[in-house]
């Protein structure tokens, strides 16, 4: 497969250590009919090696564990040579929290997140499998000085790239006391890792298994995932336009599309 790259546009986001180091790979879609998803009608694009590893931008610093993909080349290859328009909702920066919302933030806050946990999923609708939790640390607070926090949550194998929004639907708590009325949708990051508590009993961060495997009964997942924060993603973005000579500014600032691949 030959795709054209180096476009200012949407992204697909995921996990470096989902894709990097990967021979190949393949991405998942729903075709789409008059703008809505074609529920049960799914479309594949297999990459091979010669495309799949130089398709995959990755964070500039290598900590953290964000990865970026050019998204309009993959459209437009399925449209071009198979006729196919793929179904597709972006995650626009203007649902990124600003400074003065990331504060108005309680440190428990409820979150959804998007994935495929333990492999599990709807392969009748071709559907992920829609989760929650909570803040389990201050989204304001860079959790160990670096660009995460943590939630509280069933976070398995496959819930690797989930994006992670807060979604309060008709009323929500403010930080200072009382209800509010009406509704907030933030993108707050990207699931990447989860703690394991070890034979040693010590508690230690890992990045979570692209799929279901076998794992010693002494190791335990603690239900504590770590989400790196949204700015990641721009970051990541922004690296990919000046490492392309693309231009920064105005319209070539473009919404990521958060996914899993």
């Amino acid at each position: 497969m030959q795709v054209r790259r180096r476009q200012a546009g949407p992204f697909v986001v995921t996990n470096k250590h989902v894709v990097m180091g990967m021979r190949e790979g393949r991405f998942s879609f729903l075709k789409q009919k008059d703008g809505l998803p074609s529920l049960g009608d799914g479309f594949s694009l297999n990459v091979g090696q010669d495309d799949w590893s130089s398709m995959w931008f990755g964070h500039p610093d290598p900590s953290i564990d964000i990865a970026i993909c050019p998204f309009v080349p993959l459209l437009e290859f399925a449209r071009q040579h198979h006729g196919v328009d793929l179904f597709f909702r972006a995650v626009d920066n203007h649902l990124i929290p600003t400074a003065q919302q990331t504060r108005e933030l309680d440190a428990v806050e409820s979150v959804t997140f998007i994935g495929y946990p333990n492999g599990v999923w709807d392969s009748k609708n071709l559907l992920p499998v829609a989760r929650r939790g909570t803040t389990a640390s201050p989204i304001e607070v860079d959790f160990e000085g670096t660009p995460r926090f943590l939630i509280d949550a069933s976070v398995f194998g496959g819930s690797s790239g989930s994006p992670v929004f807060i979604l309060n639907q008709g009323t929500y708590a403010m930080k200072a006391g009382g209800i509010a009325i009406g509704s907030r949708f933030h993108f707050v990051g990207v699931i990447a890792a989860v703690f394991f508590r070890t034979q040693l009993n010590q508690i230690i961060p890992v990045p979570i298994p692209t799929q279901t495997q076998p794992m010693a009964q002494q190791q335990e997942m603690i239900d504590l995932g770590i989400v790196f924060k949204a700015r990641t993603v721009v970051e990541a973005i922004e690296a990919f336009l000046r490492a392309h000579d693309i231009d920064t500014s105005g319209a070539a600032r473009t919404s990521p599309i958060v996914t899993q691949a």
